[in-house]
């Protein structure tokens, strides 16, 4: 019997018996409502039958009212869930935008609720909006959930992307981002093969680094002159030092507990440039964008932090080249505001699945526009009023001169002769900075 039939014979009989009154006595226990008139529309029914019916598990009108109740709910239930299952749970990708001022970065730390992460937000959404079941946000491998970077604390994004598999639920961007704060945002979904991950699968990552140009002014000049602005030889001068970077070198001094030996310590980088500057609120920026394979923890920021020192005048530009080596070098960490993950590539994926009449390429340039206004709205003023309210970049340059960027005989020779130990850090196919 369906629900409507259920629910129609429970009626019925609530009619017909009316109300249960245990009080009127063992002889009189179903009474038709106009019973008061000196005609019963039922059998009076008997002490003996009473115990009859008992012994037979007949337990009343109410009680037969009350099961015939909980039957009907339980197929609305069942009916709920065979729906819910019945959903396509399919296998995506979601391009997502965020600010990560706030944040302890975008990797979600399971079991803790004292550091914020912008996972936690985004399974949270996930859930409420009915994309996944709450046991999966409990366990994120229930639902194959990959990032393709680890962006580190206070990073932004304009082109995350994230791997998982969802119910296909109508208008799924509307409903996740409206269990999102303003500054996240799901931008753009695409299915992608079963065994899809946004992680192994990314061939290349681009950052960009926007700091104010005031942080390549010579030592000599005002740390905090916010008239400053760059010219064309120093622009010059910082693009010839950042094309250094470009090819395969040895970065174990550009991020920690990594040892000179360690393979996962050699990356390769495609390109890496400063832009033409701009100005914004009467402070002028620049931004320096790098693409690589993958990159370690702090890593960009090292390199960016170097580039400065030489600009400046605290280091010598053949710092560059000892850095190569096994010797340990002083590298300063330039702060993490003004880095943003701008996009991720997936070449080998596009080539391969990208036109077989199933699968979208992993470009988004239809998203583009909506990335940029993102990036406009969210991600360049909060890194312009932090940088006026907080002075991070201004702070940072005076404490240069702490720095010893010459490395010392002693750790030359340490290095050169012990064996690395094996040490945690960047698992060499992801990117945590």
């Amino acid at each position: 019997m369906g629900l409507p039939g259920l629910r129609a014979a429970a009626w019925a009989l609530r009619r017909a018996c009316g109300p249960w009154t245990p009080h009127l006595g063992p002889r009189l226990l179903c009474l038709h409502p106009m019973a008061g008139n000196g005609e019963a529309s039922m059998p009076v029914v008997t002490k003996q039958e009473q115990d009859k019916k008992a012994r037979s598990g007949w337990q009343g009108p109410t009680r037969i009212w009350e099961e015939t109740e909980q039957q009907a709910k339980k197929l609305k239930s069942s009916e709920d869930g065979e729906q819910q299952r019945k959903l396509p749970k399919r296998k995506i990708v979601l391009l997502m935008a965020y600010s990560g001022k706030g944040y302890h970065g975008m990797q979600r730390n399971v079991g803790s609720s004292k550091f914020k992460t912008i996972e936690d937000d985004l399974v949270s959404a996930l859930v409420r909006s009915g994309c996944i079941p709450e046991n999966h946000g409990e366990d994120m491998r229930k639902m194959s959930f990959q990032r393709c970077a680890r962006t580190d604390k206070g990073v932004s994004a304009a082109g995350q992307v994230v791997s998982l598999k969802v119910w296909l639920i109508d208008d799924i961007l509307e409903k996740i981002n409206s269990h999102l704060p303003s500054h996240i945002r799901i931008l753009g979904l695409k299915r992608v093969t079963g065994g899809f991950n946004s992680k192994n699968k990314c061939d290349a990552r681009t950052y960009f680094y926007m700091l104010p140009t005031f942080a390549f002014a010579h030592k000599d000049h005002d740390a905090q002159d916010e008239t400053y602005r760059l010219s064309v030889e120093t622009l010059g001068r910082v693009n010839r030092l950042l094309a250094c970077y470009k090819g395969t070198h040895n970065f174990h001094n550009f991020t920690s507990q990594k040892g000179p030996h360690e393979p996962s310590a050699r990356r390769y980088i495609l390109d890496m440039f400063c832009e033409e500057p701009f100005v914004r609120e009467g402070m002028e920026f620049a931004v320096i964008k790098v693409k690589g394979q993958s990159f370690m923890t702090h890593q960009i920021r090292k390199m960016v932090g170097l580039v400065v020192a030489i600009v400046k005048g605290y280091a010598p530009e053949s710092v560059l080249e000892r850095c190569w080596g096994e010797a340990k070098v002083d590298v300063p960490k330039a702060p993490g505001l003004g880095l943003v993950l701008e996009r991720v590539h997936f070449e080998k994926y596009n080539q391969r699945f990208g036109h077989d009449g199933l699968h979208e390429p992993l470009d988004w340039a239809r998203e583009e526009a909506e990335v940029t206004a993102f990036k406009e709205q969210h991600i360049y003023p909060t890194i312009i009023s932090t940088e006026r309210q907080e002075r991070s970049m201004a702070q940072w340059l005076s404490t240069l001169p702490m720095h010893d960027f010459s490395a010392t005989a002693h750790a030359a020779a340490g290095l050169g002769t012990k064996a690395p130990s094996s040490l945690e850090g960047s698992d060499g196919a992801g990117d945590s900075d």
